[in-house]
């Protein structure tokens, strides 16, 4: 059922992209680019202001001690050396495709301009290369490091992800997430003003959230003038600060079926137009405690496709703009 403030369609044939009922990522790359296009993981060696103690100290609870790269290159090699390390290894399941380097551990625009002008560039400059992705934080965003994402906005493909997780203030105090839903909101703004194009991460299934709550994020997110989105099942992870919020009973985690219906309820709400570059998402088998469901990746994703068969539904069917 819609929240409040979305309106059936009236239509019912579905919308599609290629064979699915949501704007998925690999229908856009091949939109733009006519062939395959995979993120290739890099871990730049930054830290966090969450974690080196100039906002707080301890990193986001469900964090783990690669900032969010468990599957990015290894910090002790160069660039260079991650770039065709991780290429390559994606290639043994897309032998052709194009690449977007990914800078995806800690936080990556939190270093002088210079630094990440010397990052950025030695990216680009490898062959295949068609853009970038950076995650960062909204607080991490000085006018100098917007004016520099600009330049890059207009020679190459670029995204910025930041994690907002959720709007709602007392699971951001739980997570320990360290700044509020207005920054995150005054930094899509600061972007968007350059035509920079943003992708939200938010995670179902954080310490005390209901279905409602998880929702009402999703609500927020498609009303946030945002180009893509990243829709996260929670993972808890060994030697995460979440560890304890579990143990104390802060935390339960969801049904495989349950996180179906969530996704499936957050793509009718969202704008047709925004990507949506993952429905779920993995975690290191050595460090997972659960849920063990998640790691049946396939299962997951086929249960989405079959409930949005079973519904007649699809991306944007309740959307409207406020």
């Amino acid at each position: 059922m819609p929240l409040d403030g979305l309106i059936h369609t009236q239509s019912t044939s579905p919308l599609l992209w290629g064979d699915k009922r949501f704007h998925t990522w690999n229908y856009e790359m091949r939109e733009q680019f006519g062939e395959k296009v995979f993120k290739v993981m890099l871990d730049a060696g930054f830290t966090c202001p969450n974690r080196d103690g100039s906002i707080a100290i301890g990193g986001c609870t469900f964090c783990s001690s690669r900032g969010s790269g468990d599957f990015a290159g290894r910090r002790r090699d160069d660039l260079v050396t991650q770039f065709n390390t991780i290429r390559d290894r994606q290639h043994a399941k897309w032998p052709n495709a194009k690449y977007i380097g990914y800078f995806q551990a800690y936080t990556n625009t939190y270093a002088p301009v210079d630094v990440l002008r010397d990052y950025f560039e030695v990216i680009l400059e490898q062959p295949g290369v068609v853009g970038l992705s950076i995650a960062t934080r909204p607080d991490c965003l000085p006018d100098d490091v917007v004016e520099y994402l600009a330049e890059l906005n207009k020679r190459t493909y670029l995204w910025i992800e930041m994690g907002l997780q959720t709007i709602h203030e007392s699971t951001s105090q739980l997570i320990n997430r360290a700044h509020d839903t207005a920054c995150y909101i005054e930094a899509v703004e600061k972007l968007r003003k350059h035509n920079i194009r943003v992708c939200t991460h938010i995670i179902y299934g954080l310490p005390q959230e209901t279905h409602s709550m998880m929702l009402e994020t999703a609500q927020a997110v498609a009303q946030m003038g945002v180009q893509g989105i990243k829709l996260h099942l929670l993972h808890l992870m060994r030697k995460t600060p979440m560890v304890k919020q579990y143990e104390a009973g802060l935390l339960r985690f969801l049904e495989m079926d349950e996180y179906i219906k969530l996704i499936v309820d957050s793509l009718e709400m969202l704008p047709p137009e925004m990507i949506v570059h993952r429905v779920t998402g993995d975690a290191p088998r050595d460090l997972i405690i659960g849920p063990m469901w998640s790691m049946k990746k396939w299962e997951v994703l086929n249960g989405i496709d079959a409930e949005l068969k079973r519904r007649n539904t699809w991306q944007g069917k309740y959307w409207r703009e406020s």
